[in-house]
């Protein structure tokens, strides 16, 4: 008899390492570059890059780039379909910024 992967799970991992994998996998999945990103969504360069109104090289460069301004961020999150958000991590509180 075959066991489900659910209870080869319950049975070999306690609670507390059942949750930290469930932190990891949530954190892994929540963090992505922007090349990922537009991956995940199934878009091309030519694709975003005429959404974002800038050339395709110049979208390149900018997902290889590790510093980037707001209003680029903003331009290309907009591009893919989405809102760009900025938030301040102090410990256990998060604070969205606004540009108001």
């Amino acid at each position: 008899m075959s066991k489900t992967w659910k209870a080869l799970k319950r049975d070999q991992l306690s609670s507390e390492a059942r949750a930290r994998v469930q932190e990891r996998v949530a954190k892994a999945l929540e963090e992505r570059t922007l090349k990922a990103l537009r991956q995940d969504l199934a878009l091309t360069q030519a694709q975003v890059s005429q959404a974002a109104a800038m050339t395709q090289s110049e979208l390149s460069r900018l997902e290889g780039r590790e510093d980037h301004l707001t209003s680029t961020l903003r331009r290309y999150v907009e591009a893919l379909g989405g809102k760009l958000e900025v938030t301040a991590v102090f410990g256990k509180r998060r604070v969205k910024l606004t540009d108001a």
